[in-house]
C-alpha cells in the first residue's frame, strides 16, 4: 500500500461511517412514501382491474404534482448543510423554516387548482369510462393531502441538512402504520372502496405534518429563530429550487408519457405498468437514501471549504450505491414469480408484468449510479446543469422510443425500453459532469 493509499484509508472509513449514519435512517424514511402507494395498490388491486387501473392514472397525476415539488427538500437540504458546515446553525434553521412557509403556500394553491381540474386531468389519458371514474374519485380526495405532502418534504429537508435523518424515519414509520390501518378499515370495513384508500392516506399525511412541526419548533427555539415568514428567504428558496423544478418537470413528463402510452395499449397493460412503476418507485426511493447522504456530506464539506473531501465523499457514495442497487436487482430476480401476485389476481395483468421483469432488473444498477450522481450535484448546488441534462435526455431517448413502441406494437416491453434508454443517457451526462469537477465550488453559496 502506497503513502496515498495509507492516507486515504482512514478518510474512507470515516466517510463510510458518515454515509451509513445518514443513509440507513433515510432509507426507512424514503421507502415509507412509496410504501403508502404500495399499500394502496395492494388493497385497491383486489377490488378489481378498473380500480387498480384508476389508481394508476390518479397516482401518476398526483405523483407528478408532488414530484415537481421535490425541490422543497432537495434545495433545502444542501442549503442548510452548507450553512451548518460554515458554522452558522441559526441561519441554517432559519433557511429551513423559509422552505416550510414556501411549501405551505404552494401546497394550498396546488390543492385548490388540482381539485378543480381533476376531471380534465383524468380525462386527458383517454382510458375506459370505468377507469376514469375510479381515478377521479381517488384524485379529488387526495388533493386535500397535497399541502401535507409538501410540508413533509420541506421539514425532512431541513432535518436532513442538520444531519438528523432519524426523526424522518420515525415519523415516516408511524405514518405508514397509520396509513395501512386506516386504509384497511375504510376500504374494506367501511366499504368505501378506492375513496377509502385516498381518505386514509390523507389523514395519515396530516398526522405526519403535526409531528414534524413539533420537532422543527424545538430547533427554532434552540437557535433563537422566530419562525416568522421572511419574504426574502421564501423568494430565495423559490429561486434556488427553480432549476430543480425544471429538471423534475422534464423527468415527470417522461413518466407521464409512460402512463399515457400504457393507457393506449389497454387496461391490462396499464394495470401491469402500475405494478411495475410502484415497485420501481419503491426501489428508487431506497436507492435515493444514498443520494440524500451525498447531498448532506457534499453540501457540508463545500460549505466548510473542503473541496477534496466533497469529491471523496461523492466517490464513496457512488460505490455504495452501485453495490446496493445490485443487491436490489438480485432480490427482484428471486421475487420474480411472487411479487406481481401481491398486487393482482388477474392472470393477464400478471403475464404482462412478468414480461417487464428482465428490463426492470437491468434498470437497477443504472439507477443506483444515476441517483448517486444526482445527489452529489444537488448537494453542490449544480442544479442548472441537472436541469439542462434532463431537458436534453428526454426528447433524445424516451419520446422516440415510446412513439416507436406504439407504432410497432411492442406492448409493455417497449414502454420500459424507453425508460431504460432515458436512464442510460442520464448516466453519461452526469458521469461527465462529476469527472469535470466543475460542480465543486466551496463557500456558503454557489
Amino acid at each position: 500500500m502506497g503513502l496515498a493509499d495509507e492516507a486515504s484509508a482512514p478518510r474512507d472509513a470515516r466517510l463510510d461511517r458518515a454515509i451509513r449514519r445518514l443513509a440507513l435512517p433515510a432509507l426507512g424514511a424514503l421507502v415509507a412514501e412509496p410504501l403508502f402507494l404500495l399499500a394502496d395498490t395492494a388493497m385497491v388491486g383486489h377490488l378489481g382491474t378498473a380500480p387498480l387501473a384508476g389508481l394508476s392514472l390518479a397516482s401518476s397525476v398526483l405523483g407528478t404534482a408532488v414530484g415537481l415539488m421535490v425541490f422543497l427538500a432537495y434545495a433545502t437540504t444542501p442549503t442548510v448543510a452548507r450553512l451548518r458546515g460554515a458554522g452558522d446553525e441559526r441561519a441554517a434553521v432559519t433557511a429551513g423554516l423559509d422552505g416550510l412557509w414556501l411549501a405551505a403556500g404552494l401546497g394550498a394553491v396546488l390543492a385548490l387548482l388540482g381539485w378543480w381540474v381533476t376531471p380534465a386531468l383524468v380525462g386527458a389519458f383517454g382510458a375506459d369510462q370505468a377507469v376514469e371514474a375510479q381515478a377521479a374519485r381517488y384524485l379529488s380526495i387526495s388533493m386535500a393531502g397535497l399541502p401535507a405532502m409538501l410540508l413533509v418534504y420541506a421539514a425532512s429537508g431541513l432535518l436532513r441538512g442538520l444531519h438528523d435523518t432519524r426523526t424522518p424515519l420515525v415519523v415516516a414509520a408511524l405514518g405508514f402504520g397509520a396509513n395501512a390501518a386506516l386504509n384497511a378499515v375504510l376500504i374494506y370495513g367501511a366499504g368505501w372502496g378506492i375513496a377509502g384508500s385516498a381518505t386514509g392516506t390523507v389523514l395519515a399525511q396530516w398526522a405526519m405534518v403535526a409531528a414534524y412541526l413539533g420537532v422543527v419548533a424545538g430547533h427554532a427555539r434552540r437557535v433563537g429563530s422566530s419562525g416568522r415568514p421572511r419574504r426574502a428567504g421564501v423568494l430565495r428558496g423559490a429561486r434556488a429550487g427553480g432549476w430543480l423544478l425544471l429538471r423534475t418537470a422534464s423527468l415527470r413528463a417522461g413518466l407521464l408519457l409512460v402512463t399515457y402510452t400504457a393507457a393506449g395499449l389497454g387496461s391490462d397493460e396499464l394495470a401491469a405498468i402500475q405494478v411495475a412503476m410502484t415497485l420501481y418507485t419503491t426501489t428508487a426511493f431506497a436507492l435515493d437514501a444514498l443520494a440524500i447522504a451525498a447531498q448532506v456530506l457534499v453540501g457540508r464539506m463545500l460549505g466548510a471549504g473542503d473541496v477534496a473531501g466533497a469529491v471523496a465523499a461523492g466517490r464513496r457514495v457512488i460505490g455504495w450505491s452501485l453495490a446496493f442497487s445490485l443487491l436490489v436487482g438480485v432480490v427482484l430476480l428471486l421475487g420474480r414469480d411472487v411479487l406481481p401476485h401481491a398486487f393482482t389476481d388477474d392472470p393477464a395483468v400478471i403475464e404482462r408484468a412478468e414480461v417487464l421483469w428482465p428490463l426492470f432488473i437491468l434498470m437497477q444498477p443504472l439507477s443506483g449510479i444515476v441517483f448517486a450522481l444526482d445527489g452529489i450535484l444537488i448537494g453542490a448546488g449544480d442544479t442548472r446543469y441537472l436541469a439542462i441534462a434532463m431537458l436534453v435526455a428526454g426528447p433524445l431517448t424516451y419520446v422516440p422510443i415510446a412513439l416507436l413502441a406504439l407504432a410497432e406494437d411492442w406492448g409493455v416491453r417497449g414502454v420500459w425500453l424507453g425508460l431504460l434508454g432515458l436512464m442510460f443517457v442520464r448516466l453519461l451526462a452526469l458521469a461527465f459532469r462529476f469527472r469535470s469537477r466543475r460542480w465543486a465550488i466551496a463557500g456558503v453559496t454557489v
